[in-house]
């Protein structure tokens, strides 16, 4: 219903084909909905959101004991619930392909389409860490795990670009975004796929992306180690 929605809505604006708003003509924007349900289910998917539970309930001393990584066993299971989501979600654009039977814009460039694939993985790292920096949130609350989780996704949905392009936004506010890396989630792929990017922006886009995702690993792994030492097994 989310996706019938949002294209009826798009499709209506940019009635005429060769009409363009906030920069965007009919292919383009179609596109980029189509282009959410696809990349949304590739970077949103996510089994680490159980780590707060896990933390709450006191489940993670069983982690703590085994001679494993706890960061890399979150990691393989996001990358197989992603494998999971991104087959189910190409049927389903699929099918709403052929319902609805909407104009695309295909990319042409090469070089743009290796871009928009590396900025998917900086992208794919980033919601990892911001996942796993807000599931940390019961060492100290154990009673809010879930308070905290569900407010990080109301955010990086409406932020990221998840409901609609973040640059019919005014340009003040975009400014404060792109200093966030919400933007490197959803949106800023997109953009490069639609060669709304240029290669030297698409090049300081993917520089600002890999920088997010190496500070928020260094971050998570500073604050687990101080959660460490505030863990107290609860429920166990």
């Amino acid at each position: 219903m989310q996706i019938f929605l949002v294209f009826f809505l798009w499709d209506s604006v940019f009635s005429g084909s060769e009409r363009v708003v906030f920069g965007y003509d009919r292919a383009r924007i179609l596109t980029y909905i189509f282009g959410i349900l696809l990349v949304k289910s590739l970077v949103y998917s996510s089994r680490s959101i159980d780590v707060a539970g896990e933390i709450s309930r006191g489940d993670l001393s069983n982690y703590l004991t085994k001679p494993i990584s706890y960061f890399r066993y979150w990691f393989t299971r996001d990358l197989s619930s992603k494998a999971l989501n991104i087959i189910f979600a190409s049927f389903e654009a699929i099918l709403l392909y052929f319902l609805l039977k909407p104009p695309f814009f295909l990319q042409s460039n090469p070089l743009a389409v290796l871009l928009f694939l590396i900025s998917l993985i900086f992208a794919i790292f980033i919601y990892y860490n911001l996942v796993f920096l807000f599931s940390m949130f019961p060492f100290w609350q154990p009673e809010q795990a879930w308070g905290a989780i569900f407010l990080f996704f109301i955010f990086s949905d409406f932020l990221g670009g998840g409901i609609f392009p973040i640059d019919i936004l005014p340009l003040s506010f975009q400014k404060i975004l792109y200093s966030t890396p919400f933007p490197y989630l959803l949106f800023t792929p997109l953009q490069i796929y639609l060669g709304k990017l240029t290669i030297a922006q698409s090049l300081k886009s993917l520089f600002v992306g890999g920088f997010w995702a190496l500070a928020l690993a260094i971050l998570v792994k500073r604050i687990w180690n101080s959660g460490l030492k505030n863990y107290r097994a609860e429920g166990r």
